[in-house]
């Protein structure tokens, strides 16, 4: 469904990617990890269409550059930063159900579900909305179309707990029928969803974890880490999931991670990716 073939971006003469090779197959939902500055927004907005880059992005069979309405027909996207359109809502709404062939009120639905009070703002600037108001209503035009794949950049940011859940709900309810990219800080939120972790670090994918569905509730996973230099809060971190270190400068461990807790351990090792050269986890026993 979506293919990274080579994919790099420059800005400024900084290399923000570096050679991406992605293939992501249709239904499978990947968590995009990686922290600020490893060039997962930028990823997203090639995946769009909206840079010019070197190598070759394919979604769905076409170019998002040179067939970018075709592309963003399929798309649902929900950005990490909402524009700042002037836009009263109601037209908004008109607008994109229009521009993706499909009904207002399936929209109107999906943000009456999110808990967005639609009546009390729909002659209101989209910009003058409050930041939770903007990010329920692009998840609502997101999801409210038949979409056959969601990109979505940190969704969940500014929502409140309880419309954090239902938008979790929202996604889980299409988790059999749609591709899913999801850039995410929390990984913890999003893991009984995904069936795929890749993790960025300084443009170049430094993990890509299947969550195997083959891995059982009592299954054991040997994981290992290497850090390019010794680095205490990493160290602490992984003496908390009980790793050992392997050499006397403490820049391998290796230990026990429980099945259901893969993700969990993953997010962890996310959080020390300026210092981390290596993650991996592999099934012991069942």
């Amino acid at each position: 469904m979506i293919r990274f073939n080579k994919l790099s971006k420059t800005f400024k003469r900084v290399k923000i990617l570096e050679g991406i090779d992605l293939d992501i197959g249709l239904g499978e939902r990947v968590a995009l990890i990686g922290s600020n500055g490893a060039g997962k927004t930028t990823l997203i907005r090639c995946l769009l269409g909206e840079y010019t880059f070197d190598g070759e992005v394919v979604i769905n069979g076409r170019n998002p550059r040179t067939e970018r309405t075709e592309v963003l027909g399929q798309i649902g996207f929900v950005p990490q930063l909402p524009p700042p359109l002037k836009m009263p809502v109601a037209q908004l709404i008109d607008f994109s159900a229009a521009l993706c062939k499909t009904e207002p009120a399936r929209i109107h639905e999906v943000a009456i579900r999110l808990g967005l009070d639609l009546a009390s703002i729909l002659s209101r600037p989209f910009n003058k909305l409050s930041g939770g108001m903007k990010q329920k209503l692009l998840i609502a035009i997101a999801l409210g179309r038949d979409a056959k794949v969601l990109v979505m950049d940190e969704p969940a940011a500014n929502l409140d707990p309880q419309a954090r859940k239902i938008f979790f709900d929202l996604l889980a309810e299409r988790a059999e029928h749609v591709t899913m990219l999801i850039s995410s800080h929390r990984i913890n939120e999003v893991s009984s969803l995904v069936t795929r972790v890749v993790e960025l670090d300084t443009g170049k994918v430094v993990l890509d974890d299947r969550v195997a569905a083959e891995v059982s509730l009592a299954g054991i996973l040997l994981g290992r880490v290497v850090s390019r230099q010794h680095e205490p809060a990493l160290a602490k971190a992984l003496a908390q999931w009980n790793f050992k270190t392997l050499d006397s400068e403490g820049l391998e461990w290796e230990g026990q991670v429980a099945g259901p807790d893969r993700l969990r351990f993953l997010g962890t090792a996310s959080r020390y990716a300026a210092v981390v050269s290596h993650v991996s986890l592999t099934e012991v026993s069942p």
